[in-house]
């Protein structure tokens, strides 16, 4: 079983660090670190705890939260009232992997972290990636251009119903739907880049890996 992903907030305004980790603490997998208030003490707590993500306001009050994420190697996400590009601009450039202005759902917070969660998922790996690898990785991050309400097609639901809870191959999907394996393959990779199927790859001893799709469940 993999280790939950740590999460620290940083943020000077106590009552929403507290509803921030509230939402890191509710989600499966997460880990919610004691949040801290300043820059200065966000540093002693990723040396004392080697956190996995930030959750990083932009401007606090012994100094700005944008630089401090770019000086330290640790993923982030920057949660701001600030709504200028330039500050957007220069989050983004220092290596913030989301954005999120102030005043939020608690949903949409939760919504990231689950996609962040996936894409570290996909890369969890020590060999080589291939582009689609990495162009899925960032899909899944950023979320689809498709709008969230846009139902499943027939042919995708009759897929994810198929694949229940095993984890199984394009072919195998295709054989117990009664489609195609292209067309299987086709749209368990729309249902990746979505986040509804995850893909994990299974090495043999010669040749390319076997991709393998299993729902993605929570």
């Amino acid at each position: 079983m993999s280790q939950p992903i740590r999460v620290l907030v940083v943020d000077d305004d106590f009552r929403v660090a507290g509803l921030h980790r509230d939402v890191v603490a509710s989600r499966t997998g997460f880990t919610a670190l004691d949040p801290v208030h300043s820059l200065g003490a966000a540093r002693q707590a990723v040396r004392a705890h080697a956190p996995d993500l930030l959750l990083v306001d932009a401007f606090l009050p012994d100094g700005d939260g944008v630089e401090f994420i770019a000086g330290v190697d640790v993923d982030a996400f920057v949660l701001s009232a600030a709504t200028d590009a330039a500050t957007v601009r220069r989050a983004l450039r220092a290596g913030a992997l989301a954005y999120l202005t102030k005043p939020f759902d608690a949903r949409v917070l939760a919504e990231r972290l689950d996609r962040y969660a996936r894409m570290r998922n996909l890369l969890a790996t020590d060999r080589p990636l291939e582009q689609e690898q990495i162009d899925r990785a960032l899909t899944i991050l950023h979320g689809s251009a498709e709008p969230a309400s846009v139902a499943r097609s027939a042919t995708e639901q009759r897929i994810l119903e198929g694949l229940g809870d095993d984890e199984a191959s394009a072919a195998e999907v295709a054989e117990r739907v009664g489609i195609s394996r292209a067309t299987a393959q086709r749209h368990l990779a729309t249902l990746a880049a979505r986040g509804q199927v995850e893909v994990r790859l299974r090495y043999g001893t010669t040749g390319r890996p076997e991709h393998r799709y299993v729902s993605a469940r929570g």
